[in-house]
């Protein structure tokens, strides 16, 4: 890999089939550990029932508790920002979706790439912002574990090298598309095995916590 365009060749062909392959063997491995670990059987009565107070916990969890809000507005708006303007760069870049169809078959519609663009800048713009909190906030510095800088970093990085090869702010441009992928694949190989995982669990463990109080007979 001598050359730029070597480089995103084997980003694009090997590179990218080995970092898929650890993610989705990862997923369904860490996905099996938690679905088998298993429950004591619970013999009390219900005393109301399981999936309506499961699908509302998964709803109303999506707003932030005023108290929280209060505490910590930054790093809640900043949250909102990053993931909002990451879903829409990642799922409705015509590129991203061309890779989606290559690799697992469907596509959908894509949206202008000005929207795009702005939408890449809100998410580079809430990261910092939550990371300008984490670093200043005496609370949030020690708490936070040498784990949480390294799922910021790498999901940071994808985010800021697609914004660099998009305006070709590198040359030569395979070059700076090859160093896109690199982060990209990067982030998929550490997803399944850090705090990254809570995309796929979230709403598993938010259904799990509301029908368990729904049999209860108590708010979640």
């Amino acid at each position: 890999m001598s050359e730029p365009i070597d480089f995103l060749l084997w980003m694009r062909g090997t590179g990218f089939d080995l970092a898929v392959t650890v993610f989705v063997i990862g997923i369904l491995l860490r996905l099996f550990e938690i679905i088998s670990l298993g429950r004591k059987i619970n013999l009390a009565e219900p005393r109301g029932e399981e999936f309506g107070p499961g699908m509302k916990t998964i709803l109303t969890r999506m707003i932030p508790e005023s108290g929280t809000f209060k505490r910590q507005p930054l790093t809640v708006i900043g949250g909102y920002v990053f993931h909002i303007g990451l879903l829409i760069s990642l799922l409705f870049f015509v590129p991203h979706i061309e890779l989606f169809g290559e690799t697992f078959g469907i596509t959908w519609p894509g949206l202008p790439n000005y929207i795009i663009d702005a939408a890449t800048v809100l998410a580079i713009t809430g990261l910092l912002a939550m990371l300008w909190h984490r670093i200043t906030n005496p609370v949030m510095r020690v708490i936070t574990t040498k784990e949480d800088w390294l799922v910021w970093l790498v999901t940071f990085l994808p985010l800021l090298t697609g914004y660099i090869a998009y305006h070709r702010m590198i040359d030569p441009y395979p070059l700076a598309l090859g160093l896109h992928l690199l982060s990209v694949e990067i982030l998929l190989v550490v997803f399944p095995f850090t705090k990254l995982m809570h995309a796929f669990t979230l709403f598993l463990a938010r259904w799990y916590n509301g029908a368990m109080s729904g049999r209860r007979g108590v708010e979640s």
